[in-house]
């Protein structure tokens, strides 16, 4: 993996139905605004940042010995599933790890494919973007000439290894987002130092808010709207609804029109955050981690090579 990142530009997109519907939550009359304000078009404008040009510090090999790529084919690579919000991919490695990672995230140049282990089976295709923003993803293991990086599939904790070549560009990402959904709050660190907390809505008991280790998947907007000036898509689903108004399920960060509903669990499992949250959150790149615990979580910090 290059020691500098590449510069690569962010695009943002407009919100499509699927994901306005399935991140608004309970609101009928949210949706109906949602749809009137969505058909309407409108400008296009950056919120996330592409994750820091700075180098990338990544984690310590586990195996010494390097693993040949397998061969896949132009036809293979596209006769693959394609990993994103949208599929599930059985075959895929599952992790319950939420211990720290470094904060290293790679972004395929190309469609790169997805091994199940370094030298092993290809089972996905990855593509360049995810709903609209280029596809970041955290890098949670490293092996010469690999990397194991999160999934934003079905099941929730699926990961994947890629070839460490030059179709991943990598970068650091200094920051950590920390969702407690006992105390109903989300805190957002900078190189493990909090730079804010904030009182959250999360998911009913009949649609929770999923814990585990995620990401920042994408970000999009529509200026046209005032339901939520960005939508931040992270890279699991609920549990609970295999689809919610015609999408896959995509659990995401996102304000509300009334601050009523923080600190109470009344959402679809999406997670509300207030607005100067949401301007926070705007500025973490593509890729950074998220860790939802049920429980208040014990003080952790980011794990750096020696």
């Amino acid at each position: 993996m290059a020691r500098h990142a590449r510069r690569a530009s962010v695009g943002l997109s407009r919100i499509p139905m699927w994901l306005w519907l399935s991140l608004a939550g309970a609101g009928i009359l949210l949706v109906a605004a949602v749809v009137v304000d969505l058909v309407s078009g409108g400008d296009h404008r950056p919120a996330t940042p592409r994750p820091s040009a700075s180098t990338a510090s990544t984690p310590a090999p586990s195996h010494s010995l390097h693993t040949a790529v397998p061969l896949v084919s132009a036809a293979q690579l596209d006769a693959l599933p394609e990993a994103s919000t949208w599929t599930t991919l059985p075959a895929a490695p599952i992790t319950s790890d939420r211990s720290a990672i470094d904060g290293t995230v790679v972004h395929p140049t190309a469609a790169v494919a997805v091994f199940t282990e370094p030298g092993d089976t290809a089972f996905a295709r990855l593509p360049t973007t995810q709903v609209g923003s280029p596809t970041w993803l955290p890098v949670i293991d490293r092996r010469p000439g690999w990397v194991r990086v999160l999934l934003p599939t079905r099941p929730n904790g699926a990961t994947g290894w890629l070839a460490d070549s030059d179709q991943l560009q990598a970068a650091r990402t200094p920051f950590d987002i920390e969702v407690d959904l006992a105390a109903r709050s989300l805190r957002l660190l900078r190189d493990g130092d909090e730079v804010g907390r904030w009182t959250i809505g999360v998911g009913t008991p009949v649609t929770p808010t999923p814990a585990g280790r995620t990401f920042v998947l994408a970000s999009v907007t529509d200026p046209t709207q005032t339901y939520s000036p960005v939508i931040l898509p992270l890279g699991v689903h609920s549990n609970a609804l295999s689809t919610f108004a015609g999408g896959p399920g995509t659990v995401g960060l996102h304000t509300w029109p009334t601050p009523d509903v923080y600190g109470t669990p009344t959402s679809h499992g999406c997670i509300r955050v207030p607005p100067d949250a949401m301007r926070a959150l705007m500025t973490v790149p593509l890729g950074t981690p998220v860790v939802i615990h049920e429980h208040q979580p014990q003080p952790r910090g980011r794990t750096y090579p020696q």
